[in-house]
């Protein structure tokens, strides 16, 4: 039997197949519909019916609500309020579980990645929004109401005068770290030319989560992970915010790259993954 994850993503959607021996025998990406939710049922099933049989597991950008059942906090914002595991399975004919793509991208990276063998694993997606996932001693951790590790919607840490006035965001507040961290806020400040601030801001949100989490291993994912120069220079500059003399939390760019989200995505059939049902 296959296991098959689906990382539905922001810019392009994802599918990937494995073996019973762990062998990767499917993969294939299209680009990601914008503002259509029957679109993006009818992608989603046209990969997994391409891919084969199996188990199917979905990453998506958002959560499912314990209290509804439908999508909630989603920066795809056509997916809030939606059945989509009821549909998805209505559409495949099968058994479908889903899970926030960052806690997809954690799980990969504490498995089998660069946070192999941590207790503490914090996954950060940088791309089209920005969130995260939690995972300890190998299992994701969900939360009571499905938001671990969101930070991205809180307020970004002792705004500074560059960071005025508060940015809006989709979700209604003003000031949200994904206002100033996602890629697409990047772009809009400068790209390159604006790399200087973008550390400051990153080293101050994630030294909260230090703070709060502690965890060993922060992983990067998403489009902005791969400038090389955040390693460092958010290393350095947390220091200042982290309530520790010394800090042992490592900073560090995933090895499964942007694949990461739809392997984790894979293995949420696994017996010792909590996901969302």
């Amino acid at each position: 039997m296959l296991r098959i994850g689906i990382d539905l993503g922001g810019t392009k959607t994802e599918a990937l197949a494995f073996d019973a021996d762990g062998r990767e025998v499917f993969r294939k990406r299209v680009p990601s519909p914008r503002g259509d939710y029957a679109a993006t049922l009818n992608t989603i099933a046209a990969l997994v019916a391409e891919a084969g049989e199996g188990t199917v597991g979905v990453g998506i950008p958002g959560a499912l609500s314990h209290a509804t059942g439908l999508v909630k906090n989603a920066n795809s914002t056509w997916l809030i309020g939606k059945p989509l595991k009821d549909d998805l399975e209505r559409a495949l004919g099968r058994p479908v579980r889903l899970a926030n793509d960052a806690n997809c991208f954690a799980l990969s990276e504490a498995t089998d990645g660069a946070g192999a063998g941590a207790e503490v694993v914090f996954g950060v997606i940088l791309g089209t929004g920005v969130g995260g996932g939690i995972v300890v001693r190998g299992r994701l951790v969900e939360g009571a109401n499905a938001i671990a590790g969101e930070w991205g919607h809180n307020p970004l840490p002792v705004p500074r005068a560059e960071d005025m006035p508060l940015r809006p965001c989709y979700c209604g507040r003003e000031g949200c770290i994904e206002t100033y961290l996602s890629g697409p806020a990047l772009e809009r400040d400068g790209g390159e030319a604006a790399l200087n601030v973008y550390c400051e801001r990153l080293a101050r949100a994630l030294a909260c989560v230090i703070n709060i989490l502690d965890p060993d291993v922060i992983v990067l994912g998403g489009g902005v992970s791969n400038i090389a120069r955040l390693y460092d220079e958010v290393q350095r500059l947390w220091e200042r915010y982290v309530f520790s003399d010394h800090v042992a939390t490592r900073l560090v760019p995933p090895k499964h790259g942007d694949s990461s989200g739809v392997r984790g995505a894979a293995w949420l059939w696994e017996p010792e993954v909590k996901a969302n049902c």
